[in-house]
């Protein structure tokens, strides 16, 4: 196939248009073009210029060679890359019902899902173990939290079926390298299970919760028909290691599991199974990560300031942001998790604490915009060490547990207008921006929940960014506490066979292991690590 990339078409285009752009930019007639497929579609909504999509198509044509040869060197048409997704293993047939130790699966977030389902597609029957409930019950007591101030520690925002990306914004775009296109084999699994097919082509797909839901069942239901288990309130206590290699797990139930290739597919909370692989003498080490508060908007503010006379189109949708500010402090304070159009929720896995999140649905359509604004923090600042790798989740505790206080021990969160953060004093009442959490905001004063360092570089940083988005500093929006678990404070050192540095047979993967960051990158590396134990596997066999 040939591919040509900025291809540019008006917005409202007719879906005809779209095929006579390929034939002008080729160069060829009707008769020469055999099928073309959209690969990517973004827009150009400056504010001065005519609002456009634009393309990267993938064409097959006759005479493609020629074709070819007669664009040269032309960088906007070339080959198509092979983007299709090839297994590189297969279980021994022979095996296939006598597997005694099936390889087993940690974790059923993505990272977790992608594991087992690739695992499954080539015919090693994974056994999933997921410590919450299946996503539907799962919701149940999500909402329990939201609505009623009653948290279930093993069924939330962070545990059961789908992980903690289930409830977000379902974004499915990531910065990472991907030279295989590992990420296109995430995607059409997606589609497959329902998601929109529109996620393979826009430039910023997302499901949405509700949509995910779906999505999830139907992925387990494919694992569970090609011979996998899916085993859920199982719960891992502990490991056990012989010589340097993994030998098998126990469950919470008091079964034990002999297992000799396990995947740590653990989320970023899962702070008790931290602690059992330390104590167990696994590698691990602190890192870097980043803490802050949710700040909400009124979307049509973001869209006016992003989209100027583009605001509001509905091929456009909700505009997000992505912000960046370099303190005098030497601290970096950023924009993450950006939800257009969306709620800020409550996330704490554990009693007595609270957390912030952001989510949204499908349609992008509530009254706020909603973000974390985050610091970064290194191990430096919390006294993380290669003795001590565990500070980070200590850190993290005590200021949820003082985000619960200042809240009024009730699962409400502290709250601060932007205006009376940035002046420094005491918010006493909502103005034009109602904040979306539930079980609902109590105003503080939010400079006693985070370190004074954090505080400053905020402070100095939200007009900063008052000069990119017009309104962003304004004195009504809305600042709540606190967002703690924007990534793994620690990391499960693996090695370039994707195995634990010193446990053979254990890998560690995905965001709790520190290697991925949302959805689609922990799916990638859910599916890279499934491909190092299937073939650790098969040598094995062999």
């Amino acid at each position: 196939m040939i591919r040509i990339t900025e291809l540019r078409l008006p917005i409202e285009h007719a879906p005809e248009e779209l095929e006579a752009a390929i034939l002008k930019r080729l160069g060829i007639s009707s008769k020469d073009l055999v099928d073309f497929i959209v690969f990517k579609r973004s827009y150009d909504a400056r504010k001065n210029i005519a609002l456009a999509f634009i393309y990267t198509i993938d064409v097959s044509v006759k005479n493609e060679e020629a074709i070819l040869t007669k664009f040269g060197h032309d960088q906007h048409v070339r080959p198509s890359p092979d983007t299709s997704y090839h297994f590189v293993a297969q279980a021994n047939s022979q095996s296939d019902n006598s597997l005694s130790e099936r390889p087993v699966v940690i974790g059923f977030g993505p990272c977790g899902i992608f594991a087992a389902l690739v695992l499954a597609q080539m015919g090693f029957k994974p056994i999933v173990l997921e410590r919450g409930k299946q996503v539907r019950e799962r919701t149940q007591d999500t909402w329990g939290l939201w609505r009623k101030n009653v948290l279930n520690p093993e069924s939330n925002v962070q545990f059961g079926e789908g992980g903690a990306g289930t409830f977000s914004d379902g974004k499915l775009y990531s910065q990472i390298k991907d030279p295989k296109f590992y990420g296109r084999k995430v995607i059409q699994e997606f589609i497959k299970a329902g998601a929109p097919e529109e996620i393979a082509y826009v430039a910023k797909p997302h499901i949405g919760t509700f949509r995910l839901v779906g999505v999830v069942e139907k992925m387990r239901q494919e694992i569970i028909s090609l011979g996998g288990e899916v085993r859920f309130q199982q719960k891992v206590t502990g490991f056990e290691i012989k010589d340097g290699e993994m030998a098998g797990i126990n469950l919470e139930s008091g079964e034990k599991l002999a297992a000799r290739h396990v995947i740590i597919a653990l989320g970023h909370s899962a702070r008790d199974t931290f602690k059992a692989l330390h104590e167990a003498g696994v590698y691990i080490e602190p890192k870097p990560f980043s803490v802050g508060f949710r700040i909400e908007h009124p979307q049509s503010l973001i869209d006016r300031a992003r989209l100027g006379p583009h605001a509001g189109n509905p091929l456009i949708g909700a505009a997000d942001y992505k912000l960046v500010h370099h303190a005098k402090n030497g601290r970096a304070v950023y924009s993450f998790c950006m939800c257009p159009g969306g709620t800020v929720v409550a996330a704490t896995s554990e009693e007595n604490r609270v957390v912030t999140n952001g989510m949204s649905q499908y349609s992008r359509n509530e009254r706020n915009a909603n973000a974390g604004i985050v610091v970064n923090v290194d191990p430096e600042d919390y006294g993380g060490s290669a003795e001590n790798p565990l500070a980070g989740i200590d850190f993290q505790r005590a200021l949820e547990s003082k985000a619960f206080e200042l809240g009024g021990r009730n699962y409400e969160a502290p709250g601060q207008l932007v205006g009376d953060f940035i002046a420094g004093q005491t918010s006493t009442e909502f103005g034009k921006v109602i904040p979306s959490y539930k079980p609902g905001v109590h105003l503080t004063d939010l400079a006693q929940a985070l370190p004074d360092f954090v505080i400053e570089a905020m402070r100095e940083a939200l007009p900063a960014f008052e000069k990119k988005i017009k309104g962003f500093a304004m004195h009504d929006a809305v600042l709540t506490g606190v967002e703690t678990r924007t990534s793994s404070p620690l990391r499960i050192t693996r090695g370039s066979n994707y195995q634990s540095l010193n446990v053979r047979g254990l890998y560690p993967a995905g965001e709790g292991a520190g290697y991925a960051g949302g959805i689609l990158s922990a799916g990638v590396d859910g599916i890279k690590v499934a491909e190092a134990l299937a073939l650790d596997l098969v040598k094995q066999q062999s």
